[in-house]
């Protein structure tokens, strides 16, 4: 009964209470695989991922043939980047029962997550085959076939899962989210009707509202275009719990704990290794198409927007009670120069399944320029570039974007007005502390003189000028971004001011942002 009782609690959103129903029963009943099953999924819903992880690997030693505790444990791999082990384990379930949809799903999306596109396309179709009703099979057919650029056929998938489940908001936004793709009347008015279908849950719904969004945007109906964005964004916010004070703490308190002197304390003992090359600043700012221009060198490859930095940032911070200070980033201070170079090997061990060999490779997590001086202390030699876009329409691109997950601050004007305020402080104070250390790259210079761009980065990069970097998008390779159909077209600038056409309806951004960052 209780842990029914704390499955109940979790699903009601009652986290803090269900944890500790889940904890108190485990300590009297320390081998029971449910309650760590329940134990590990709030730790998912908590980004706690190393606890879940540890719980879900007991449970599977006390009962190795628990099914369901092992299809956790490939989650929770998947959700660490562990794809290596990941696909392993999902190879076992799909093994023990080549029949099962879910196993063979759970496979499939591992075969993509180590590059085995073509394994994975195969099996997606499969699985569609065989159960034709599920929808969300379609999707995740859509998705692999997006990668690997077969847009048209990714463009099939998708429509094949709305005409599964007329409701299905994730269809919709797919579509929405090549930025290629343009909506008929019929699809239009389906989206309509299912929007305002009391029927339709909340995720369907805010799905809808983005794609129904871009459709309008496309047809120049600005007005009702940001009243589904602005719907979408509602609706999506109520899931999230971020905190504007909170995230300005954490700016803070790395600008107060990263002077200059304390900086150079700690930048000499990290991994020598000069692979690495950090692509940071805030989503929808260019840094996709940086990362292409840098893959099309024959001495470079592009990754994903890789969450090391980020989880042994989490991981340095510990686990604490809500309201205890923060142990990050002043427990580098007690971190010996061995354990900073273990660090940065660590990283370079782990990142080495997203590469096939080239001497350089990007990470392009945006949320990374939060932790240049942890990159500093334990990669002293990476290269790191500022994807830098005009404020406003940086922010308003973002607003307009429903990510797959992260980027909380994106879901209200205010809260993104105030972030890219908070990253451009952050951004002059890393100037102060590592100068000439970061290469600022602007978007709209980029387009503007695209070759003197691209020599710039790459004589920051210490690399030859090669004419591929210049004809980035004939270079073949997956993109798993947003931007990724855009990245396969020649540069254009009718991107640079579509905010412009919003305007009327944007002074809540232009007041977070202030004067100084906003265009005139």
């Amino acid at each position: 009964r209780e842990v029914a009782g704390a499955e109940s609690l979790f699903h009601d959103g009652k986290l803090a209470r269900a944890e500790e129903v889940a904890r108190a029963f485990l300590k009297r009943n320390p081998r029971h695989v449910e309650a760590m099953r329940l134990l590990a999924n709030l730790g998912l819903e908590l980004h706690v991922l190393d606890d879940a992880e540890f719980l879900l690997e007991s449970a599977l030693e006390f009962e190795p043939g628990h099914i369901p505790a092992r299809l956790d444990y490939v989650r929770v791999l998947h959700r660490r980047q562990k794809h290596d082990k990941a696909l392993a384990e999902a190879r076992r379930l799909h093994e023990h029962d080549p029949e099962n949809a879910a196993f063979a799903s759970a496979l499939a999306n591992e075969l993509m997550a180590v590059g085995d596109h073509d394994a994975a396309i195969a099996l997606y179709e499969r699985l569609c085959a065989a159960h034709p009703q599920i929808a969300e099979n379609d999707l995740a057919r859509g998705h692999a076939l997006k990668t690997v650029g077969r847009t048209e056929d990714a463009i099939d998938a998708y429509r094949s899962g709305y005409r599964k489940r007329p409701h299905f908001g994730d269809a919709y936004w797919s579509l929405a989210n090549l930025k290629t793709y343009r909506f008929t009347d019929d699809e239009i008015a389906a989206m309509r009707a299912a929007e305002d279908n009391a029927a339709t849950g909340d995720v369907d719904r805010y799905h809808l509202s983005f794609a129904l969004g871009k459709a309008l945007e496309d047809r120049g109906e600005y007005e009702e275009a940001f009243a589904a964005y602005a719907r979408g964004a509602g609706l999506k916010r109520t899931e999230l719990r971020y905190d504007a004070d909170r995230m300005q703490a954490e700016f803070d308190a790395q600008k107060s704990f990263f002077t200059p002197e304390r900086a150079r304390a700690l930048e000499g003992a990290g991994a020598a290794s000069d692979a690495p090359i950090f692509i940071v600043g805030l989503p929808r700012a260019g840094s996709t198409l940086i990362e292409q221009i840098i893959a099309s060198h024959s001495q470079a490859e592009g990754t994903l927007e890789l969450p090391h930095i980020l989880a042994l940032a989490h991981r340095l911070n510990g686990r604490r009670k809500l309201g205890d200070d923060p142990r990050y980033p002043g427990v580098l201070l007690e971190t010996p120069p061995d354990q900073l170079r273990a660090f940065g090997e660590q990283y370079l061990e782990d990142t080495k399944v997203y590469r096939t060999g080239a001497p350089r490779f990007t990470d392009k997590m945006p949320n990374n320029f939060r932790h240049i001086g942890l990159i500093r202390a334990i990669l002293p030699n990476a290269k790191i570039i500022d994807a830098r876009r005009d404020a406003m329409a940086c922010c308003f691109s973002g607003f307009k974007q429903l990510f797959a997950e992260g980027q909380e601050f994106s879901y209200s004007l205010e809260d993104i007005g105030r972030y890219y305020r908070g990253y451009v402080d952050l951004m002059d104070h890393w100037d102060t502390v590592y100068p000439d250390a970061i290469l600022r790259v602007s978007h709209e210079a980029l387009v503007d003189d695209l070759e003197g761009e691209v020599r710039r980065i790459l004589a920051f990069l210490e690399l030859p000028f090669e004419e591929a970097c210049l004809s980035f998008h004939l270079t073949e390779r997956s993109v798993r971004t947003a931007s990724s159909e855009q990245v396969r077209q020649p540069i254009y600038r009718s991107g640079l001011d579509q905010w412009r056409r919003f305007e009327p309806y944007l002074a809540p951004l232009k007041s977070a942002l202030g004067p100084e960052l906003c265009a005139p």
